[in-house]
């Protein structure tokens, strides 16, 4: 997995209505935070619904390593409304390959410079809390059930 400091890979990928989106093009607007998911996954599960609630702090844009149909359908059930992009398997996942993915959820805050700022694989509480802090975004809700870590 890419570690912050280092310049993130451009990328250019078909969104869920067959539309090219690119990570420059997204980055001229605000830093972005990459988001890969795969739907089996179950901390996926866990992890993109609180992510949505970034969305109108920071850029979030999920990298789906599923068809468009079955990542649709996800979306729709977990309530998730951030654009989502498709890795596909047919291109054998190239941009996961190029962030040297080796689980899911991988997760990189991408400043407007290119700049991988932030890094988290799986799901860990302290470091989400800690973006959450640095976006000036609430997260968590007090009260609310959330386990310190689940790996990806």
């Amino acid at each position: 997995m890419l570690e912050a400091g280092r310049i993130a890979p451009e990328f250019s990928l078909k969104d869920l209505s067959g539309t090219r989106r690119s990570l420059r093009e997204n980055l001229k607007h605000a830093p972005v935070l990459a988001v890969f998911f795969k739907i089996s996954c179950e901390t996926c599960q866990l992890t993109l619904p609180f992510l949505d609630r970034l969305r109108n702090h920071v850029r979030v844009v999920g990298i789906s390593q599923d068809d468009a149909p079955s990542t649709k359908e996800f979306l729709e059930y977990f309530k998730i409304s951030f654009p989502v992009l498709i890795d596909p398997a047919s291109d054998r996942y190239a941009v996961s390959d190029a962030y040297r993915l080796t689980n899911v959820p991988s997760m990189f805050l991408i400043e407007k410079d290119g700049k991988i700022s932030w890094s988290l694989h799986g799901f860990h509480k302290g470091d989400l809390d800690t973006l959450a802090e640095r976006l000036g975004a609430p997260l968590f809700n007090p009260g609310e059930k959330v386990p310190l870590l689940k790996p990806g």
